[in-house]
């Protein structure tokens, strides 16, 4: 029998999963943040009409979670950022990840923005999911402006 993965829109019920489940997205990127920041997060997630949350449900416990925003392009209709994918590690290779892209760019597609993109770890496991529904931008290199020294 094929697992079934049920997304819908995070809610206010959904917060003690979701955040046991950014914890884990932070401590494999090695992303140090304070209990202020999930606070702010969380409510921007629900409150925030350019952010959207998922969750993905498995016998109707969250086993992963999604955060993406929608933004304007200078050359296309439109484009939709997919800033976290995490998956429970216990429930992974199960078709969750997999149906949450497809939930993304689905929602994406219907809002008008058709541009997905995302970035990972050159060396993520995920990889192997994202080079199969993905398309690899090679020879790009992603920069992030640092202020200041450090």
């Amino acid at each position: 029998m094929a697992t079934v993965v049920e997304i819908s829109f995070l809610t206010e019920s959904d917060r003690a999963a979701w955040e046991v489940l950014a914890r884990g997205k932070d401590t494999y990127f090695a992303a140090d943040r304070a209990a202020a920041d999930y606070d702010r997060t969380w409510r921007r997630v629900l409150d925030d009409d350019r952010i959207r949350g998922i969750a993905a449900r498995l016998d109707g416990r969250v086993v992963g979670i999604a955060h993406y925003l929608f933004h304007a392009s200078v050359w296309y209709s439109g484009k939709c950022y997919l800033a976290d994918l995490f998956v429970d590690p216990a429930v992974r290779r199960q078709g969750v990840a997999t149906a949450v892209l497809g939930w993304v760019a689905r929602d994406a597609e219907e809002q008008g923005y058709p541009g997905l993109y995302w970035n990972t770890l050159e060396d993520a496991p995920a990889r192997a999911l994202y080079d199969r529904v993905g398309r690899l931008h090679e020879g790009l290199i992603h920069y992030g402006y640092r202020r200041g020294p450090g």
